[in-house]
């Protein structure tokens, strides 16, 4: 029913789901289109004209907070082996985002917001190591 394939140095669960038919290539594809599409979708959200800015109700210290956690996640497992790369896009857009909203008129940049964006940064970019360090540890367990 399913071919069976020998994949050296993989977990067991890679194999399945290579056995199933799913390639991992596309999934780490896909990871890649989420992390720069997270990173577009922030960059609307923090230089758009504040009445078209997408709202929680939460506060906006949470809001700024999870969505660059999130970034950073998805930056760390689009790309692992360049931790330098993932620092400088997320920690930097951060920076770089609170200036350019010093150029539209009805928007300020803070420090404060600045802050908490590399803070949620940091936490998503250790996240995403510790997922994949997790993952590679389970790996050397399996085989």
């Amino acid at each position: 029913m399913y071919k069976q394939v020998h994949l050296p140095g993989r977990s067991e669960a890679i194999r399945r789901l290579v056995e199933l038919g799913y390639d991992v290539r596309m999934f780490h594809k896909l990871i890649t289109v989420a992390a720069w599409a997270v990173l577009a979708f922030i960059a609307y959200a923090t230089i758009s004209p504040i009445q078209d800015r997408p709202t929680l109700p939460t506060s906006s210290s949470f809001e700024h907070f999870a969505a660059f956690a999130v970034l950073g996640t998805l930056f760390c497992a689009a790309y692992p082996r360049h931790i330098v790369l993932v620092c400088l896009v997320v920690l930097g857009s951060a920076v770089v985002l609170e200036i350019l909203q010093l150029l539209t008129p009805d928007r300020h940049g803070r420090i404060q917001d600045a802050i908490e964006k590399m803070a949620g940064g940091s936490v998503g970019i250790v996240a995403g190591r510790t997922i994949l360090y997790f993952e590679r540890a389970n790996r050397w367990f399996q085989d």
